[in-house]
This record gives structure tokens, C-alpha cells and sequence, in this order.
């Protein structure tokens, strides 16, 4: 009678320490990444919730000339889903996975500028603000999911007040891409994704994009000085036994976009900001 009582006992403080270390090892997968302000450094919008909003827990920034803003990545992560739910829903949104079960969506996109698969950094631009879907005004719907339910939106260690307004100013200073408003994918379109890139010394970085749908390749440069106003950028996309196609001129934004059908051939890629160029050797034979 005392051994199973002894047994009895054991075995519960090994069913205890069990427990206490599948909870601590669940608080630690599941630890919130540092998400920021889905907006460029220094922006500033209204963080509206309310009761009933669908989720409950999302946020709907919203503002004067909010319309076709720059949205970038709340936080480092991996694109999950770039989708069209057409006049309905979210209309044009997109979903990052930032691991440990946490995902942000963003949603009444304008546009879409980033694929499936790509990897963002917090601050990297991924598409602009819209009235896509169910919407009734230009605003972005941002959620911040934890294992496919929304939870409250946390921004640089601050928590947005339920059920209110409240102005935030962005503090996503980092990945911006030295402050140019577009994306290698918003340039290219939908359905390319970055699979080579190059930067030329801080003035700007070429792109090599790849499209499997249509087995085409694009190039562009993108501009990181001298943003907005028109200077010197190229870009050149070459497939192997074809002329190679150039956009060369004064640009205020970015060069190209170059595209070529190149499915199963190589290609020489390459651009230019000011007096800073590159140019690559053949490769990417068929991708």
C-alpha cells in the first residue's frame, strides 16, 4: 500500500513537470514578434476599432489622402497568401507569416506587390492602401493573428485602445528601401517573384523577378537616391540568343520594368543608378 502510494506520488510530479514544460515551451513558440506600424517611418493614421467589427479584434486605419498609400511589412517574415476575394470580403489582401503561429493580414488593398514565398523585412513595402472587397472608403484592415485567431493589435510595445480612435505615428523605420514608395513586384506585377538581386552602393538594386505562370523573366532598378526626382537609371534584361532589351533614361522612381520570355533559357540581368552599375553573367537557366 505505501509503494503505490509512493508510485502514485511520483508519477504525479512527473505529470506536473510534463505539463510545466509543455506550457513554457508553448509561451515561448508562441511569443509575439516586435510588429510595428504597417506604414512607412513618420506616417501617421487613425487607428479605428469598434464593437462588431469582423473580426472584432482588427484594426482599420484610416485617414485623409490615405488612398494608395505605401503598406509595408508589420514584421520579418514569409508572404503566405496573395489573394482576390473581388468585390467582396477583403478584396485585394495579403497574409505574412512571422512564425511561432503569428500572421498579420492586410486588407482593401489597392494593389499587390509582393508573391507568395518571398521573404519581407519589417518595413518592406508590399502594397498600397485601396477600397477593394467590402469597403465603403480608402483604409487598410490589419490583423495580427495567433494560430488563425485574431487577437488585439500590439505596435511597438504599445496596445491599440478598443473601442475607439486613436492617431499612431510609424515607427517602421527599417526595409523601407531608403524611402522609395514602390516594390520590385508592384513594378513587375502580379505573379513574379524576386529571385535574384544587387545592390549598386547604396544609390538603388536591381531586381531579377520570374514569373512560373507565364515563364517570363523582369527586371527593374529600383531608385534609393534622388527619390522623386528624375535622374540618371537603367535597367537590361538579356535571354541567351536574343537581343538584349534595355529602359534607359531619366527616371524618378525606378527603371524598367524589362520583361522577356526565357522559360528554359538563361539570362543576363542588370541595371544602373547614376555611376554605379552591375551587370551579371548567364544563369537563372530556366527560373
Amino acid at each position: 500500500m505505501k509503494f503505490r502510494k509512493i508510485s502514485a506520488a511520483i508519477g504525479a510530479v512527473a505529470v506536473a513537470a510534463s505539463a510545466a514544460l509543455v506550457s513554457v515551451g508553448a509561451g515561448q513558440a508562441a511569443a509575439a514578434p516586435a510588429f510595428k506600424m504597417p506604414f512607412k517611418c513618420g506616417y501617421t493614421a487613425t487607428a479605428a476599432t469598434w464593437k462588431g467589427h469582423s473580426p472584432e479584434n482588427s484594426v482599420d486605419f484610416q485617414g485623409s489622402g490615405i488612398w494608395k498609400t505605401p503598406v509595408v511589412s508589420s514584421a520579418p517574415g514569409t508572404v503566405s497568401r496573395v489573394a482576390n476575394e473581388g468585390n467582396t470580403s477583403y478584396g485585394k489582401w495579403i497574409e505574412i507569416d512571422h512564425g511561432g503561429g503569428w500572421k498579420t493580414r492586410y486588407a482593401h488593398l489597392y494593389s499587390q506587390g509582393v508573391s507568395v514565398g518571398q521573404k519581407v523585412n519589417a518595413g518592406t513595402q508590399i502594397g498600397r492602401v485601396g477600397n477593394t472587397g467590402g469597403s465603403s472608403g480608402p483604409h487598410l484592415h490589419f490583423e495580427q493573428r495567433l494560430n488563425g485567431v485574431a487577437k488585439r493589435v500590439v505596435m511597438d510595445g504599445k496596445n491599440v485602445p478598443y473601442f475607439t480612435k486613436t492617431n499612431f505615428t510609424s515607427k517602421n523605420c527599417g526595409g523601407g528601401g531608403g524611402g522609395n514608395p514602390y516594390s520590385p513586384g508592384e513594378v513587375c506585377g502580379s505573379g513574379f517573384k524576386v529571385i535574384n538581386e544587387k545592390g549598386l552602393s547604396g544609390n538603388g538594386r536591381v531586381y531579377l523577378m520570374y514569373n512560373s505562370g507565364s515563364g517570363k523573366n523582369c527586371v527593374t532598378t529600383i531608385k534609393n537616391t534622388k527619390i522623386g526626382k528624375a535622374s540618371s537609371a537603367s535597367t537590361f534584361l538579356e535571354v541567351q540568343g536574343n537581343s538584349r532589351k534595355t529602359d534607359k533614361g531619366n527616371f524618378s522612381y525606378y527603371a524598367g520594368p524589362v520583361k522577356a520570355q526565357a522559360a528554359d533559357k538563361c539570362v543576363k540581368w542588370g541595371g544602373s543608378v547614376g555611376d554605379k552599375s552591375f551587370t551579371s553573367k548567364f544563369g537563372h537557366c530556366g527560373s
